[in-house]
């Protein structure tokens, strides 16, 4: 028998905190994180809310202790990571055998912006220093040399379900016996690459996303990272608080189209019918979902649809925190399998903010207030990714 893959602690920094204790209080006050872009520069400003994270490099830098010139993808990475090793207690990393698998979908293009606007003004003045870490198993790599990570570092980049997959990559490795230990998620900053691509595809809201509403008109981009740590069970007991267990993962693809869902969400349908057959669990045993749930047509549709093939007639609770966080990306999966897990451990339902009217598509409805102190033995969490790369993880109490 495989050994069981634990949760250990876990720790977020996005749109709505700067850690996860400051998320959850968003969550609880019903404050989203859309506004105005004040920290990434675009010609966009003023038309696309955005969800940034509320402190500029500097400030990130001096939290991180890194180097105020490097990716503000890393310096977002560097904070939730460490947030997540110190909140399981076990100490020094140099103590373990730790891995870092971590996602990200834009690398170093915040700096690789910054040089060509340098460049093309004038050749000689481009600084390569800034184009150096351009690409993403660079982010992964500043980060886990910061941390004193050496025993396995690696870079996921699946587009949106890359946070995800670095949690059942980084499972892999504990259940193989490479590693006792893995810090696993992922990290995307803002980007005008990234904002610009999104309104080529013309699925970027002028207003706050409504995820699974049916007056639904796209996603708003955020920026944050979210990693918990994960823990073989033979090395629970030095865990402060265990959260939860991870017990199901799974991935599948229905080649589809470049960008979108098919539209019956068979990708989708097969992720979640593949994390309930490892996790051993019927659908109705399912108490909570953390929808993928960007707020376009397509995925919310899918999505639902998928959602109605496998549980019908028994719904569980359902929500999209993208409604809070916005859609960040490579992060997303990170950042709420991070919320999925507490959810777990406190019992939480996250409500998803700005429904007002239910989808024709589908018979259920999202959950729209917070609530603490729930019956949440297991949580599913999806992420639906570009390419139809999909993935679901289930976390259940041990």
């Amino acid at each position: 028998m495989a050994c069981e893959v634990w949760i250990g602690g876990g720790g977020v920094i996005c749109g709505i905190g700067d850690n996860l204790p400051a998320c959850i209080e968003a969550f609880r006050n019903m404050a989203t994180g859309a506004a105005t872009m004040e920290y990434l520069s675009s010609a966009h400003r003023g038309t696309y809310p955005v969800v940034e994270v509320r402190a500029d490099n500097a400030t990130l830098a001096a939290r991180a202790g890194m180097p105020a010139h490097i990716s503000r993808t890393a310096l977002l990475s560097r904070i939730a990571a460490q947030e997540a090793w110190d909140s399981t207690g076990l100490g020094e990393i140099r103590n373990y055998r730790v891995g870092f698998v971590s996602a990200n979908t834009v690398g170093g293009m915040d700096k690789t912006e910054e040089f060509f606007a340098d460049y093309l003004k004038d050749p000689q003045s481009g600084q390569l220093s800034q184009v150096v870490n351009h690409e993403c198993g660079s982010i992964t790599e500043l980060v886990a040399d910061s941390l004193g990570i050496r025993h396995h570092v690696t870079t996921i980049s699946t587009a949106c379900s890359s946070g995800a997959n670095a949690l059942m990559y980084g499972a892999r490795l504990i259940r193989n016996n490479m590693v006792d230990v893995v810090i696993a998620g992922g990290t995307d900053a803002l980007t005008r690459f990234t904002l610009n691509g999104f309104n080529t595809l013309m699925i970027l809201d002028q207003e706050s996303s409504r995820p699974f509403d049916d007056t639904r008109k796209g996603l708003n981009l955020g920026e944050g990272a979210g990693y918990v740590v994960l823990v073989k069970d033979t090395l629970k007991e030095l865990i402060r608080t265990p959260w939860c267990k991870l017990s199901g993962f799974a991935n599948a693809n229905d080649a589809y189209h470049q960008t979108a869902s098919s539209p019956e969400g068979i990708g989708n349908y097969l992720a979640m019918k593949g994390a309930l057959e490892m996790s051993g669990l019927k659908p109705e045993e399912i108490d909570y979902i953390n929808l993928h749930g960007t707020g376009t047509q397509n995925n919310d549709s899918s999505e639902g649809l998928a959602i109605e093939r496998l549980f019908a007639p028994h719904y569980p609770p359902v929500s999209s925190t993208k409604s809070f966080t916005g859609h960040t990306l490579g992060a997303s999966g990170g950042i709420e399998a991070v919320f999925s897990a507490l959810a777990v451990r406190e019992g939480y339902l996250y409500p998803n903010a700005n429904f007002g009217t239910r989808m024709k598509e589908v018979p259920f409805t999202p959950v729209t207030a917070f609530s603490e102190g729930n019956k949440v033995h297991h949580v599913m969490s999806n992420s639906f990714g570009f390419g139809g790369n999909c993935s679901s993880l289930i976390f259940s109490i041990g």
